[in-house]
């Protein structure tokens, strides 16, 4: 059943396939449901989810109350928010399920004991937490440096199942525009 668990786990070459079993054993099933939360603002982040299928929404509010997107996973990524998480303090991004969820987790007393039993998967761990800030780096000097219509393009380039999950008035918010200026870009991306 963990199948998907065990490649992703080998996708670093820095963990066996032996190794990539014996660590998955440690990992439970979880399901969330549509509209659930796997975190809220103001909890502490207890969770490390392998997401094996579906998709989850990551947003924060404003200063005005308004609910912006920050991130979006699908399956075969980790969800997690890292500050929360691992600083043990508050978090102040919610997740919440796009669709019905499943995956593989483990706690954060769990995810320790992990890393401090098997050297290789705390290797793998730190290779998904770079991963992260890379693609957290890249997003922000995207927000700066490229237009709507580029953010927009490499979101369809990377991530295009978000497209049939997410409500438009959330990756418009993901991509800092507005629901019209994300509808113009479509428009104009579908006569190409």
């Amino acid at each position: 059943m963990k199948e998907n668990l065990i490649a992703f786990l080998t996708t670093s070459s820095l963990v066996t396939p032996e190794q990539a079993a014996e660590i998955a054993g440690h990992f439970s099933f979880r399901e969330i449901p549509k509209n659930a939360f796997f975190l809220e603002e103001g909890k502490i982040a207890n969770n490390y989810l392998f997401l094996e299928k579906g998709f989850m929404r990551v947003f924060a509010h404003d200063i005005d109350g308004n609910d912006v997107t920050t991130g979006f996973a699908g399956p075969q990524q980790v969800v997690l928010e890292v500050s929360s998480f691992f600083n043990r303090t508050r978090s102040q991004e919610n997740i919440q399920a796009l669709t019905d969820c499943e995956g593989w987790g483990l706690t954060y007393d769990e995810l320790n004991q992990l890393f401090h039993a098997r050297p290789e998967f705390r290797e793998f761990g730190r290779h998904i937490l770079v991963k992260a800030f890379t693609t957290l780096k890249t997003r922000m000097l995207s927000m700066i440096t490229e237009t709507a219509e580029q953010r927009y393009a490499g979101l369809l380039n990377t991530n295009p199942a978000i497209f049939q999950h997410a409500p438009l008035k959330n990756i418009a918010s993901y991509l800092g525009i507005t629901d019209t200026s994300l509808s113009r870009i479509r428009k104009e991306f579908s006569k190409k």
